[in-house]
């Protein structure tokens, strides 16, 4: 299975350098992460985004919390590039699915990234409120889910059988913990992953053997002692 990298980020420089990068196929961000790179205009800071992106999609995600405002933002969103998808949260800060809001933005053939998704459950109902045209990615927060002690390759599995007729469908591993994860989205089949940047570095560095790993540590246990000048 061919496992699309996407890089998920905000940093401008980081965007610029990774844009180039033939193993990344896409971009994601969220409200966090761009508040982290000290974004002060959410549009004017996207649009500086998608300038350097033009060729890969790129997901941005609305922060309203009621359904019309958040709605008007995924229509603003949507018309900053070809190459957007709308991040829609699968519910507000009630709890409130957001049903209508995915079913009528999917109608209006605007490209969706479903997020804060966590359980084949959810993904049920996502896949209940589209139609089998329009493009969706649904992103499954395996890390996060796996922090609370809870197993997310099952959600995963089930997610990706039942999207199988789905071809407009793509299942995405989100919250990724360690570079073994992108081994272990590649073995379930999920179409796309999203990884940080430092970690893109390290699956780039895949292949070393055993043995090359266990000189390299030790060498680096070596040069740290000797630079703190350790004495017994």
């Amino acid at each position: 299975m061919n496992t699309k990298i996407f890089c998920d980020i905000a940093e401008i420089k980081k965007i610029q350098k990774f844009n180039k990068r033939k193993i990344v196929k896409g971009f994601t961000t969220n409200p966090s992460l761009m508040r982290k790179a000290g974004a002060k205009d959410y549009k004017l800071y996207s649009k500086k985004i998608l300038k350097i992106c033009k060729n890969k999609p790129v997901s941005l995600e609305v922060f309203a919390d009621e359904y019309e405002t958040m709605k008007n933002q995924a229509l603003q969103i949507n018309s900053w590039g070809k190459n957007v998808y709308v991040k829609i949260p699968i519910i507000n800060s009630k709890g409130f699915f957001m049903g209508k809001l995915i079913k009528e933005l999917n109608r209006l053939n605007i490209k969706l990234n479903i997020t804060a998704v966590y359980s084949a459950k959810q993904s049920k109902r996502i896949l209940k409120s589209i139609n089998k045209k329009s493009k969706v990615i649904i992103s499954i927060f395996a890390g996060r889910a796996a922090d609370t002690g809870k197993d997310p390759i099952p959600e995963l599995k089930e997610s990706l059988r039942m999207s199988k007729s789905y071809k407009n469908v793509k299942i995405l591993w989100a919250s990724v913990r360690e570079p073994y994860n992108y081994i272990q989205a590649k073995e379930l089949g999920c179409d796309i992953i999203t990884i940080p940047p430092d970690m893109i570095d390290k699956i780039e560095k895949f292949g070393k053997s055993f043995n090359q790993l266990t000189k390299d540590t030790v060498n680096t246990f070596l040069k740290d002692s000797r630079k703190s000048n350790f004495k017994i």
